[in-house]
């Protein structure tokens, strides 16, 4: 509606809008946290779950609005209708921008239950966001590195037990659980120092998706499998928000669930670990094919 506008009014007018939105509705969600920090009893918090994720939902909600009044950006995605918005599903996708955590909550709200994250440990020390997180039930992992194991033996399997826990949560009520498999956004020089095999992908890491299949693999119904692309190259916030954008490419494609995974014990049995790097591998695989071809299709196009 406003994409006749100067980029950097269209900038100016969704930041404005993204901060009222914040400014009313984080506030509320804080209250509601607070409540739930000090109110230690199971039932309260259960029955403050649903408005906590309410009010979550309807930050987005408001976030797709603006997105629609400022942004002038050609949508091109295929694979969301039919999905269930009362099951469970683990959606993993690729990760280029930090702009794909709006993207994904923008086309997938109330389409599916609420994204939940994985996070680091230390995210939960942001100002406010930090709190509205651990209120929503994000799961925070603290990953050490294998030298600071060796050091700390006891602190093996701390992670897989904090996922553990949180995906025990959410199994009370439908949840989707968001995995980034490549643990960082790409970047060309990423893929140069990990020698990726992809061409368009840094290379999978399968630790969290394993652990989520362990904790409630049986409670999914699907997996998501998402691409993202951005044939104009990933953007920044500024490029996002002022909607200088030209398309966004996204494929879903509802995959089954490998059962063959599930329950199965990860860290210490080979094995698995080798049929999840087989099965991940191969996500990836077709990933990038389908990357490549995108690409090569919007070029011809050009």
């Amino acid at each position: 509606m406003l994409s006749f506008l100067p980029a950097p009014l269209r900038g100016l007018i969704a930041c404005l809008l993204l901060g009222t939105n914040s400014i009313i509705l984080v506030p509320i969600l804080l209250v509601f946290t607070f409540l739930k920090a000090l109110i230690p009893i199971k039932s309260v918090r259960q029955w403050m779950s649903p408005i906590l994720l309410f009010v979550a939902n309807t930050w987005i909600a408001f976030n797709s609005a603006w997105m629609a009044l400022v942004q002038k950006t050609v949508w091109d995605v295929q694979g969301i209708d039919g999905l269930e918005p009362h099951g469970w599903y683990l959606v993993n996708a690729n990760h280029q921008s930090w702009a794909d955590i709006l993207v994904l909550q923008h086309l997938l709200s109330r389409r599916i239950p609420f994204l939940k994250f994985f996070l680091k440990q230390e995210l939960i020390w942001v100002p406010f966001m930090g709190l509205a997180w651990w209120a929503l039930d994000f799961p925070f992992m603290r990953r050490h590195s294998e030298a600071y194991l060796k050091k700390h033996p006891e602190m093996r399997g701390k992670d897989q037990e904090t996922t553990r826990k949180a995906c025990e949560k959410f199994s009370q009520m439908p949840t989707s659980v968001m995995n980034f498999l490549e643990g960082t956004r790409f970047t060309p020089a990423k893929l140069q120092s990990q020698q990726s095999p992809y061409r368009y992908l840094l290379k999978p890491k399968a630790g969290g998706i394993a652990m989520a299949l362990d904790a409630m693999g049986e409670k999914f119904q699907s997996v998501l499998d998402v691409t993202i692309v951005y044939p104009d190259g990933p953007p920044t916030f500024w490029n996002f928000v002022s909607g200088e954008i030209g398309h966004v490419v996204v494929r879903v494609q509802t995959l089954p669930v490998p059962i063959h995974l599930i329950p199965a014990d990860y860290n210490t049995d080979p094995k698995v670990r080798e049929a999840f790097s087989t099965w991940v591998n191969q996500l990836w695989q077709d990933k990038d094919a389908q990357i490549a071809e995108i690409m090569a299709s919007r070029n011809k196009a050009q």
